[in-house]
């Protein structure tokens, strides 16, 4: 009787081997996916700061009067300062919207791309100077 059972055990010798592989592999799979969601996230914070600093800095060239060329130069400045590229300002008034792209290389295989759009206003009150609340 104890023989059969050494017989029995030679066989199922590495049998875990197999569904353990598989384990490790979907583990892997599902932490580099986790990987790359959290990366464009970040990048998508990245972008939306981006376009939040340009929108910031275009409106202030439109508070000190130099106009909307002043404004979108400034805003495409500052956003080349923060890693991205200015792709829309549309400065009118005193607001200003701008739209950002910044390239993220980790995520080249889903567009690679996040986009990021600000808008900034000045308050009439303000133009000449105000004074904190």
């Amino acid at each position: 009787m104890t023989r059969g059972r050494r017989r029995d055990a030679g066989r199922e010798r590495g049998s875990t081997a197999l569904p353990f592989l598989a384990v490790v592999v979907i583990g892997a799979v599902l932490a580099g996916g986790a990987a790359r969601l959290g990366s464009a996230v970040v990048a998508r914070a990245r972008a939306d700061t981006a376009a939040d600093a340009a929108a910031l800095a275009a409106a202030d060239m439109l508070a000190l009067g130099r106009g909307e060329g002043a404004a979108a130069g400034a805003a495409a400045e500052t956003a080349s300062a923060n890693g991205a590229r200015l792709v829309r300002c549309s400065c009118a008034g005193l607001s200003a919207t701008v739209d950002v792209e910044l390239h993220v290389p980790v995520l080249a295989a889903f567009g690679g791309t996040a986009h990021g759009r600000a808008r900034a206003v000045v308050r009439p009150e303000c133009i000449l100077g105000c004074a904190d609340p």
